[in-house]
Protein backbone atom coordinates (compact mmCIF):
# COMPACT_ATOMS: atom_id res chain seq x y z
CA UNK A 1 0.00 0.00 0.00
CA UNK A 2 0.99 3.82 -0.72
CA UNK A 3 2.29 5.69 1.86
CA UNK A 4 -0.18 9.09 2.17
CA UNK A 5 0.74 12.46 3.86
CA UNK A 6 -2.20 14.61 3.94
CA UNK A 7 -1.21 17.71 5.04
CA UNK A 8 -3.81 19.74 6.70
CA UNK A 9 -6.26 17.42 8.42
CA UNK A 10 -9.39 19.55 9.22
CA UNK A 11 -12.59 18.33 8.57
CA UNK A 12 -12.31 16.72 4.83
CA UNK A 13 -8.56 15.73 5.59
CA UNK A 14 -10.00 13.93 8.74
CA UNK A 15 -12.71 11.92 6.95
CA UNK A 16 -10.08 11.05 4.14
CA UNK A 17 -7.32 10.14 6.84
CA UNK A 18 -10.08 7.49 8.48
CA UNK A 19 -11.21 5.98 4.60
CA UNK A 20 -7.22 6.05 3.75
CA UNK A 21 -6.92 4.07 7.19
CA UNK A 22 -10.31 1.93 6.84
CA UNK A 23 -8.76 0.50 3.23
CA UNK A 24 -4.95 -0.21 4.64
CA UNK A 25 -3.19 2.66 3.75
CA UNK A 26 -0.02 3.79 5.78
CA UNK A 27 -1.03 7.58 6.63
CA UNK A 28 0.76 10.92 8.03
CA UNK A 29 -1.31 13.38 8.75
CA UNK A 30 0.70 16.86 9.33
CA UNK A 31 -0.93 19.56 11.58
CA UNK A 32 -0.51 22.54 13.58
CA UNK A 33 -2.46 20.67 16.14
CA UNK A 34 -0.87 18.19 18.75
CA UNK A 35 -4.34 16.79 19.25
CA UNK A 36 -3.84 12.52 17.68
CA UNK A 37 -5.46 11.46 15.02
CA UNK A 38 -7.89 8.80 14.55
CA UNK A 39 -7.51 4.94 13.57
CA UNK A 40 -3.93 4.82 14.20
CA UNK A 41 -2.52 7.32 11.85
CA UNK A 42 0.66 8.50 12.51
CA UNK A 43 1.17 12.53 13.38
CA UNK A 44 3.18 15.46 12.46
CA UNK A 45 3.23 18.55 14.64
CA UNK A 46 4.38 21.43 12.18
CA UNK A 47 3.15 24.62 10.85
CA UNK A 48 3.48 24.53 6.64
CA UNK A 49 3.92 27.96 7.29
CA UNK A 50 7.02 27.37 9.26
CA UNK A 51 9.48 25.76 6.76
CA UNK A 52 12.21 24.72 9.96
CA UNK A 53 9.59 22.67 11.38
CA UNK A 54 9.18 20.67 8.22
CA UNK A 55 12.12 19.56 8.48
CA UNK A 56 11.25 15.99 10.12
CA UNK A 57 9.34 15.27 6.37
CA UNK A 58 12.67 14.45 5.50
CA UNK A 59 12.60 11.31 7.51
CA UNK A 60 9.85 10.30 5.39
CA UNK A 61 8.98 8.02 2.88
CA UNK A 62 5.75 8.90 1.08
CA UNK A 63 4.29 8.15 -1.98
CA UNK A 64 1.57 10.62 -2.30
CA UNK A 65 1.19 14.02 -1.23
CA UNK A 66 -2.58 15.30 -0.50
CA UNK A 67 -2.65 19.11 0.56
CA UNK A 68 -5.52 20.36 1.94
CA UNK A 69 -4.55 22.90 4.30
CA UNK A 70 -7.05 25.31 5.51
CA UNK A 71 -6.69 29.32 5.59
CA UNK A 72 -6.69 30.64 9.30
CA UNK A 73 -8.90 33.60 8.04
CA UNK A 74 -10.44 34.90 5.02
CA UNK A 75 -7.83 37.77 4.09
CA UNK A 76 -5.27 37.42 1.62
CA UNK A 77 -2.10 37.71 3.86
CA UNK A 78 -3.56 34.19 5.03
CA UNK A 79 -4.01 33.03 1.77
CA UNK A 80 -0.74 33.61 0.47
CA UNK A 81 0.48 32.02 3.43
CA UNK A 82 -1.84 28.83 3.24
CA UNK A 83 -2.16 28.24 -0.14
CA UNK A 84 1.34 29.58 -1.83
CA UNK A 85 3.91 29.99 1.10
CA UNK A 86 2.97 27.16 2.50
CA UNK A 87 2.55 24.32 -0.68
CA UNK A 88 5.84 25.76 -1.79
CA UNK A 89 7.53 24.76 1.57
CA UNK A 90 6.41 21.36 1.62
CA UNK A 91 7.61 20.77 -1.93
CA UNK A 92 10.69 21.97 -1.19
CA UNK A 93 11.16 19.76 2.05
CA UNK A 94 9.86 16.91 -0.42
CA UNK A 95 12.05 17.52 -3.37
CA UNK A 96 14.19 14.88 -2.78
CA UNK A 97 11.29 12.51 -2.41
CA UNK A 98 10.29 10.56 -5.72
CA UNK A 99 6.12 11.90 -5.37
CA UNK A 100 3.87 9.16 -7.09
CA UNK A 101 1.76 12.08 -6.98
CA UNK A 102 0.54 15.42 -5.29
CA UNK A 103 -3.37 16.48 -4.91
CA UNK A 104 -4.11 19.92 -4.10
CA UNK A 105 -7.26 20.85 -2.71
CA UNK A 106 -8.18 23.74 -4.57
CA UNK A 107 -11.35 25.83 -4.95
CA UNK A 108 -13.81 27.17 -8.02
CA UNK A 109 -13.41 30.38 -6.76
CA UNK A 110 -10.84 30.48 -9.37
CA UNK A 111 -13.62 31.38 -11.93
CA UNK A 112 -14.00 34.73 -11.10
CA UNK A 113 -16.40 35.13 -14.64
CA UNK A 114 -20.23 35.41 -13.88
CA UNK A 115 -22.51 33.36 -15.89
CA UNK A 116 -25.43 30.91 -16.89
CA UNK A 117 -23.31 29.06 -18.80
CA UNK A 118 -21.75 25.98 -17.60
CA UNK A 119 -17.89 25.75 -16.81
CA UNK A 120 -15.38 23.04 -17.19
CA UNK A 121 -12.13 22.21 -16.52
CA UNK A 122 -11.29 23.83 -20.15
CA UNK A 123 -12.80 26.92 -18.98
CA UNK A 124 -10.27 29.92 -18.43
CA UNK A 125 -9.61 30.26 -14.78
CA UNK A 126 -10.34 34.43 -14.35
CA UNK A 127 -10.19 34.51 -10.86
CA UNK A 128 -11.38 38.16 -9.63
CA UNK A 129 -10.73 38.06 -6.07
CA UNK A 130 -7.49 37.50 -3.82
CA UNK A 131 -8.55 33.99 -2.89
CA UNK A 132 -9.06 32.39 -6.69
CA UNK A 133 -5.75 34.69 -7.84
CA UNK A 134 -4.17 33.31 -4.13
CA UNK A 135 -5.12 29.41 -5.48
CA UNK A 136 -4.26 30.23 -9.23
CA UNK A 137 -0.69 31.05 -7.63
CA UNK A 138 -0.25 27.74 -5.70
CA UNK A 139 -1.81 25.47 -8.77
CA UNK A 140 1.54 27.08 -10.97
CA UNK A 141 3.61 25.56 -8.10
CA UNK A 142 2.66 22.47 -9.41
CA UNK A 143 4.11 22.52 -12.89
CA UNK A 144 6.56 19.87 -13.60
CA UNK A 145 5.19 17.56 -10.63
CA UNK A 146 3.16 14.57 -11.64
CA UNK A 147 0.18 16.28 -10.09
CA UNK A 148 -4.03 16.46 -9.91
CA UNK A 149 -6.08 20.18 -8.86
CA UNK A 150 -9.37 19.49 -7.32
CA UNK A 151 -11.15 22.55 -7.78
CA UNK A 152 -13.85 22.02 -4.90
CA UNK A 153 -17.37 23.86 -5.07
CA UNK A 154 -19.02 25.10 -1.95
CA UNK A 155 -18.38 21.68 0.64
CA UNK A 156 -20.82 21.00 2.98
CA UNK A 157 -21.46 18.28 5.53
CA UNK A 158 -21.48 17.17 9.14
CA UNK A 159 -21.10 20.19 11.26
CA UNK A 160 -21.14 22.80 8.04
CA UNK A 161 -24.80 23.66 8.51
CA UNK A 162 -24.93 27.22 7.74
CA UNK A 163 -27.81 27.12 4.87
CA UNK A 164 -29.70 24.55 7.19
CA UNK A 165 -29.67 27.61 9.74
CA UNK A 166 -30.40 30.55 6.94
CA UNK A 167 -33.38 28.60 5.52
CA UNK A 168 -35.07 29.00 9.03
CA UNK A 169 -35.19 32.94 8.19
CA UNK A 170 -36.21 33.71 5.16
CA UNK A 171 -36.21 37.64 6.21
CA UNK A 172 -32.01 37.48 6.74
CA UNK A 173 -31.81 35.76 2.56
CA UNK A 174 -29.79 37.32 0.11
CA UNK A 175 -30.85 39.76 -1.93
CA UNK A 176 -28.92 38.30 -4.92
CA UNK A 177 -30.08 34.96 -6.13
CA UNK A 178 -27.12 33.56 -8.01
CA UNK A 179 -26.08 29.80 -8.32
CA UNK A 180 -24.48 27.84 -6.05
CA UNK A 181 -22.47 24.84 -6.73
CA UNK A 182 -21.78 22.53 -3.88
CA UNK A 183 -20.18 18.99 -2.77
CA UNK A 184 -21.23 17.11 0.52
CA UNK A 185 -17.65 16.34 2.47
CA UNK A 186 -17.95 12.58 2.07
CA UNK A 187 -18.03 12.93 -1.35
CA UNK A 188 -15.02 15.04 -1.50
CA UNK A 189 -13.08 12.98 1.05
CA UNK A 190 -14.56 9.68 -1.11
CA UNK A 191 -13.59 11.19 -4.37
CA UNK A 192 -9.88 11.70 -3.32
CA UNK A 193 -9.34 8.21 -1.63
CA UNK A 194 -10.54 6.80 -5.49
CA UNK A 195 -8.01 8.81 -6.89
CA UNK A 196 -5.42 8.05 -4.79
CA UNK A 197 -6.12 4.43 -5.66
CA UNK A 198 -6.12 4.96 -9.27
CA UNK A 199 -2.78 5.83 -8.59
CA UNK A 200 -1.69 3.05 -7.30
CA UNK A 201 -3.39 0.92 -9.74
CA UNK A 202 -0.71 2.51 -12.56
CA UNK A 203 -3.42 4.80 -14.15
CA UNK A 204 -3.28 7.99 -15.49
CA UNK A 205 -5.37 11.64 -13.85
CA UNK A 206 -5.83 14.46 -15.17
CA UNK A 207 -4.44 17.57 -14.30
CA UNK A 208 -7.56 19.17 -13.22
CA UNK A 209 -10.92 17.92 -11.89
CA UNK A 210 -14.15 20.27 -10.80
CA UNK A 211 -15.19 18.19 -7.36
CA UNK A 212 -18.94 19.58 -7.14
CA UNK A 213 -21.97 17.25 -6.86
CA UNK A 214 -24.60 17.08 -10.27
CA UNK A 215 -27.10 19.71 -9.50
CA UNK A 216 -26.22 23.16 -9.65
CA UNK A 217 -29.09 25.37 -8.59
CA UNK A 218 -30.32 28.94 -7.46
CA UNK A 219 -29.35 29.90 -3.97
CA UNK A 220 -33.67 30.43 -3.50
CA UNK A 221 -34.08 27.18 -4.84
CA UNK A 222 -31.71 25.91 -2.22
CA UNK A 223 -33.24 27.85 1.08
CA UNK A 224 -36.75 27.22 -0.19
CA UNK A 225 -36.43 23.48 -0.38
CA UNK A 226 -34.54 23.64 3.21
CA UNK A 227 -36.92 25.75 4.55
CA UNK A 228 -39.84 23.15 3.41
CA UNK A 229 -38.24 20.17 4.60
CA UNK A 230 -38.10 21.98 8.22
CA UNK A 231 -41.17 23.06 7.97
CA UNK A 232 -40.85 26.90 7.64
CA UNK A 233 -43.34 29.20 7.08
CA UNK A 234 -42.32 31.45 3.73
CA UNK A 235 -43.62 35.06 3.83
CA UNK A 236 -44.71 35.89 0.33
CA UNK A 237 -42.28 37.04 -1.31
CA UNK A 238 -40.68 38.17 -4.43
CA UNK A 239 -38.32 36.05 -5.72
CA UNK A 240 -35.18 37.59 -7.72
CA UNK A 241 -34.51 36.47 -10.81
CA UNK A 242 -31.75 33.75 -10.99
CA UNK A 243 -28.36 36.25 -11.53
CA UNK A 244 -24.77 35.70 -10.47
CA UNK A 245 -22.13 33.31 -9.91
CA UNK A 246 -21.93 30.49 -12.14
CA UNK A 247 -22.55 27.01 -12.72
CA UNK A 248 -20.25 23.99 -12.99
CA UNK A 249 -20.09 21.09 -14.81
CA UNK A 250 -19.01 17.43 -13.50
CA UNK A 251 -18.67 15.42 -16.45
CA UNK A 252 -14.67 14.85 -15.75
CA UNK A 253 -14.86 13.58 -12.37
CA UNK A 254 -18.21 11.38 -13.46
CA UNK A 255 -16.17 10.12 -15.84
CA UNK A 256 -13.64 8.39 -14.07
CA UNK A 257 -16.35 5.85 -12.85
CA UNK A 258 -16.60 7.50 -9.61
CA UNK A 259 -19.87 7.27 -7.95
CA UNK A 260 -21.45 10.01 -5.43
CA UNK A 261 -22.68 9.27 -2.18
CA UNK A 262 -24.85 12.20 -2.54
CA UNK A 263 -25.28 12.63 -6.02
CA UNK A 264 -27.36 16.02 -5.12
CA UNK A 265 -27.83 18.80 -2.64
CA UNK A 266 -31.61 16.93 -1.77
CA UNK A 267 -29.79 13.84 -1.44
CA UNK A 268 -26.47 15.13 0.65
CA UNK A 269 -29.29 17.78 3.41
CA UNK A 270 -31.88 14.83 3.52
CA UNK A 271 -29.03 12.91 5.17
CA UNK A 272 -27.64 15.89 7.16
CA UNK A 273 -31.13 16.84 8.48
CA UNK A 274 -31.92 13.37 9.61
CA UNK A 275 -28.75 13.43 11.58
CA UNK A 276 -29.83 16.99 13.31
CA UNK A 277 -33.36 15.77 14.10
Amino acid sequence: MSHVLIAGCGDLGLELLRNLRASGFEVTGLRRSSQSLPDGASLIQADVTDPESLSVLTELEVDILVYCVAASEHSDESYRASYVDGLRNVLSVLSSTRLAHIFFVSSTSVYGQETDQFLDEDTPALASDFSGKRMLEAEALLAGHPASILRFSGIYGPGRHRMIELAKEPQRWPARNGWTNRIHRDDGAAFIQFLIQRVQAGQLLDAIYLVTDQQPLPVYDLLMWLAKQQQVKIPEMEIPVVAGNKRLNNQRMRSTGYHFIYPDYQAGYTALLSQLA
